[in-house]
């Protein structure tokens, strides 16, 4: 699946690798996306709101907008973040961010 580089993200100077999962990858069209990396957790995930829209915020997002959001996990390099530093965790070149919802099953 070809995957198109928001405009948006252009702006960080070295790479990462983000994978997207079941409904992220519906939202995004894309299973994964290399961009430039940017400073942390945080400004990855506000920068994939801007880009992909209401959809993908309220997916990411607590309703205020101010945390990652209760359905969505986020893996970087395999680890959940909430064990790492949270939103604040930082991202380096050559990482990978994961971004999965929260499923549920019986």
């Amino acid at each position: 699946m070809e995957c198109q580089l928001p405009k948006k993200m252009l702006s960080w100077e070295s790479n990462m690798t983000i994978k997207f999962f079941a409904t992220y990858r519906d939202i995004t069209k894309c299973k994964e996306l290399t961009i430039p990396a940017p400073p942390d957790v945080w400004a990855l995930l506000k920068r994939l709101g801007e880009s992909y829209g209401e959809q993908m915020r309220k997916k990411l997002f607590t309703k205020d907008g101010g945390e990652i959001g209760e359905d969505a996990i986020v893996l970087l390099n395999g680890r959940n973040v909430t064990h790492i530093d949270g939103k604040d965790t930082l991202l380096q070149e050559s990482d990978i961010v994961s971004i999965f919802p929260m499923v549920a099953g019986g």
